[in-house]
């Protein structure tokens, strides 16, 4: 009871355009302002195949640097429930929009049959509009390209995987691609306001417009609009076919990237090719009201599942995340800098990265450095 009390009282506070100029969710302000001193509940989703164990890694490096957060752990289950048409349950989304906030494990999907997938219904019903994937060289692991550093803002929930597909006639199917002003607007917005908020110099629009005139036209002209109200930030336009051969020739002319659903599906694993990997990438949804579901984005495993040598690291980072949405900077950073180390340091890591360590060893490693 004291606990609500304090959270109803932080969000009367900071809901006062005063003390809140940004118009910051009363949510995400309240828990700035209680963070330090109250446990923040955040629901989990371990996930499929190798999921729960490096969901396991994630509760154990926060528990050894003293991390304020109570899961509230949801698990796929093995009936489709109507009420989502996919084996995630009601009350599992009910939870992450009473909470807040969350983390996922990897996930299987069914290819071409079976279930909706459990990814585009955590999109579609918890309205996660923008996918956040942060794309950066680790120190100490090298790879084909140094100082990788940008972001690639994904819009969710649309374009081609709206999911309206039908068959027009025997061996004729259709699928619909969809783009409203409502979500092109509501991405570009957020890409612009994070690469201000973040010190960044650039956006760059990722398109095929020249071929989509009237649904790829229509994200550009939003982006366009929302452009002349950040004159600060300097902004482009690139065709999808042309930023991929730039990125592989020179990652550092990009630095924000803000692109139509699918395209960001693409760009955003390339992006993650450049550092070593899905393995090495976190990232984080974005939803209405301040919610955000960070994600490891890397698939279930099942092949090394249950043999204790998966790497947790890109569900650590999205952890970090995670935290850096909670205001937790002090203890994101801590987290973060010992996974670097440990990586850097070569001694503890996993097949996947040239060592030999288990997820095991990986994770006290981190921990030891904590």
């Amino acid at each position: 009871m004291a606990m609500q009390l304090l959270r109803r009282r932080a969000t009367q506070i900071l809901s006062r355009s005063d003390l809140n100029p940004n118009h910051t969710s009363p949510l995400s302000l309240a828990r700035a302002f209680c963070s330090a001193t109250a446990t923040i509940r955040a629901t989990l989703f371990p996930g499929d195949g190798i999921g729960p164990e490096i969901a396991e890694s994630v509760k154990q490096v926060f528990q050894a640097a003293d991390v304020p957060i109570e899961w509230e752990e949801h698990y796929v289950g093995d009936q489709i429930d109507p009420r989502t048409q996919s084996f995630l349950t009601w009350e599992s989304l009910e939870s992450v929009r009473r909470n807040g906030v969350g983390l996922k494990g990897p996930m299987a999907t069914p290819i071409g049959k079976g279930h909706r997938s459990l990814n585009l219904t955590l999109r579609k019903e918890l309205n996660l509009y923008a996918n956040v994937r942060p794309c950066s060289s680790l120190p100490g692991y090298k790879t084909r390209y140094d100082n990788v550093n940008l972001i690639t803002i994904r819009e969710n929930t649309e374009g081609e995987y709206s999911g309206l597909e039908h068959q027009v006639v025997r061996g004729v199917v259709e699928s619909l691609k969809i783009i409203t002003r409502q979500a092109s607007l509501r991405v570009a917005e957020y890409a612009f306001h994070y690469a201000k908020t973040h010190g960044r110099e650039r956006v760059s629009a990722i398109h095929k417009a020249n071929i989509m005139q009237k649904t790829d036209g229509l994200f550009l002209k939003c982006c366009r609009e929302v452009a002349e109200k950040y004159p600060e930030i300097t902004y482009e336009e690139v065709v999808i076919d042309n930023c991929c051969m730039m990125l592989v020739k020179n990652p550092a002319l990009f630095d924000v990237l803000v692109m139509p659903n699918l395209y960001g599906d693409i760009i955003s694993d390339l992006c993650a090719g450049l550092v070593g990997g899905l393995g090495l990438t976190p990232s984080c949804n974005i939803g209405e009201g301040g919610i955000a579901l960070a994600e490891a984005v890397h698939g279930s495993a099942p092949d090394i599942a249950g043999k204790n040598l998966a790497n947790p690291t890109a569900l650590l980072l999205s952890a970090v995340s995670m935290l850096r949405h909670l205001n937790l900077h002090d203890k994101a950073d801590r987290i973060q800098n010992a996974i670097l180390k440990t990586i850097a340091e070569g001694n503890h890591r996993t097949a996947d990265l040239g060592g030999s360590a288990t997820t095991t060893d990986f994770t006290n490693a981190i921990c030891d450095h904590l």
